[in-house]
């Protein structure tokens, strides 16, 4: 079901919930970067064309993940474009040469992130290309961050604390997906399990996902070179029984990057994603108690 938050004008509501009839485990999916719904605003401003501000999307992984729901977990995504605002960015990691005027004394303008260009409002795109012709206002981004990426945190703060009181533990899976990583060339990873060096998540989770994934014939590798965005290392914290696994998935397994299209191969891949799902659903997950 969709969450009412209240949303931009003209907008859709800035998350969807799609909740099990009965939570069958602990567990929590949440995808924060396939958005699609590009505000107006957005489009006639940018520098870039719609396809080139799809460049930073996880698109389709919402989709990969749909089988949740029906095996006993909760899935929410975010509808707003990564773009446009980042749910896996502190809220206010701002780029101060973005803005026309200086930020409030309390904005972080020196994390990695804003100096890559991607911050909360990314100044570039994943191909590096600058996004906007001119420079924001605070008050744009102010807007942004309240109408997205506070109701998405409220929405998953409540969905963890819901798990927590049933279950009395949370695994979150934050699902992403990844481009070809040059560095990789020669042996490019399927999928990329972060669990920020083993602080947000018990090893002994991010091994059973990681064994599954192997036993379906996919290539993992362990938080190289993603060992985690801003939510697995928030929520991820074990000793208060909540752990947090970021799953990146290599974009060539399942769709055309260059046209942003489902390939033939998304159907397999999500059927092997409801077996890991079948799986995760069949666990003992008493063990995130220790």
């Amino acid at each position: 079901m969709d969450l009412p938050h209240p949303s931009i004008a003209g907008a859709p509501p800035p998350v969807t919930i799609r909740r099990p009839a009965r939570q069958s485990m602990p567990l929590v999916f949440a995808s924060p970067h396939s958005g699609q719904a590009y505000p107006p605003e957005l489009l006639a401003e940018a520098r870039l064309d719609p396809l080139a501000l799809r460049r930073s999307e996880d698109s389709f992984v919402d989709e990969l993940f749909a089988a949740a729901p029906d095996l006993g977990a909760p899935l929410l995504a975010a509808t707003f474009p990564r773009v446009w605002c980042d749910a896996n960015r502190e809220a206010w990691e701002l780029d101060p040469a973005m803005f026309d005027g200086p930020l409030p004394p309390w904005v972080n303008t020196t994390s990695p992130r804003v100096g890559a260009g991607l911050g909360t409002i990314a100044r570039i795109v994943a191909t590096g290309e600058t996004v906007y012709r001119r420079r924001l206002t605070f008050a744009e981004a102010e807007a942004r961050i309240r109408a997205c990426w506070e109701p998405y945190h409220a929405a998953l703060g409540e969905l963890i604390a819901e798990t927590k009181a049933r279950f009395g533990v949370c695994l979150l899976i934050d699902c992403h997906s990844m481009p070809a990583h040059p560095a990789q060339s020669a042996n490019p990873p399927d999928f990329v399990l972060g669990d920020a060096h083993g602080t947000a998540c018990a090893p002994k989770a991010t091994r059973l996902v990681e064994d599954v994934l192997l036993g379906l014939g996919y290539r993992v590798r362990r938080n190289d070179p993603y060992a985690g965005g801003y939510v697995t290392r928030h929520y991820g914290r074990p000793r208060e029984g909540t752990h947090a696994l970021q799953v990146e998935i290599a974009r060539a397994l399942y769709m055309d990057e260059m046209r942003i299209e489902p390939a033939p191969g998304l159907p397999a891949l999500a059927r092997d994603l409801q077996a890991l799902i079948e799986r995760l659903a069949g666990t003992d997950w008493a063990f995130l108690r220790a």
